[in-house]
């Protein structure tokens, strides 16, 4: 495993100190265990931007969009179906209002 120096402002320092403390474990877990967690965030927001701009340049196409709505309409009428489904095996009524 590599090792590595940083610096902290003091205020950090002190956050992680305590937060080691109380989790039981050392300043070095603590760290590692945030930068894989920033390295992961970090991974799916730029997978979520790609992806957004992906969707923005296909539905700029109206044959692509017009596909797309189709399959959404398609996927949202075979899910609520399956809901229904599952409910009435249940034993439970989908058509009995269950909020106030």
């Amino acid at each position: 495993m590599t090792a590595i120096s940083l610096r902290l402002p003091d205020h950090v320092e002190a956050q992680l100190k305590e937060e080691a403390r109380i989790e039981g474990k050392s300043q070095s877990e603590i760290a590692r265990i945030a930068i894989v967690e920033y390295l992961q965030r970090r991974e799916k927001e730029r997978f979520m931007a790609e992806l957004v701009a992906e969707m923005r340049t296909a539905y700029s196409n109206p044959d692509i969009r017009r596909e797309a709505l189709e399959m959404a309409e398609d996927l949202v009428d075979d899910g609520l179906d399956a809901v229904i489904a599952a409910e009435r095996a249940a034993g439970i009524d989908p058509d009995e209002k269950w909020w106030r």
